[in-house]
């Protein structure tokens, strides 16, 4: 039985790691996750923020998913906001799910990124 999810892939284009790098851990917070050897020379890079993991895949002919994206639940959703905002990420604020408050923005290779917080 299913019983959690163990971590989001979103794919990256060859010799991005160092702007997933500042952007992920930099912008996000998150931390950077070692990856084993034997993965690690295939490049990318893997990041975690509490039980959140995300692993970041080189992919010969990216591509960023134009509506595919991993939600992402913050707290202070305004102060987060904010932060992604001085670092020049650009937000769109979407109230369109009850309960809730969240925007959309987009990694430096363009994937799309849900941060959602309950009301």
């Amino acid at each position: 039985m299913i019983t959690a999810v163990d971590h989001v892939q979103l794919a990256a284009p060859p010799g991005s790691e160092e702007l997933l790098r500042a952007y992920y851990a930099g912008v996000l917070g998150m931390t950077e996750v070692p990856k084993p050897p034997g993965l690690a020379r295939r490049g990318g890079c893997w990041f975690r923020a509490g039980s959140v993991r995300l692993h970041l895949g080189i992919e010969e002919d990216f591509q960023a998913a134009g509506k595919a994206h991993p939600g992402l639940r913050v707290t202070g959703i305004d102060a987060y906001a904010a932060r992604l905002e001085s670092h020049g990420v650009s937000l769109t604020w979407d109230a369109s799910l009850p309960g809730h408050r969240r925007f959309y923005a987009r990694d430096p290779v363009g994937n799309r990124l849900e941060f959602l917080e309950p009301l």
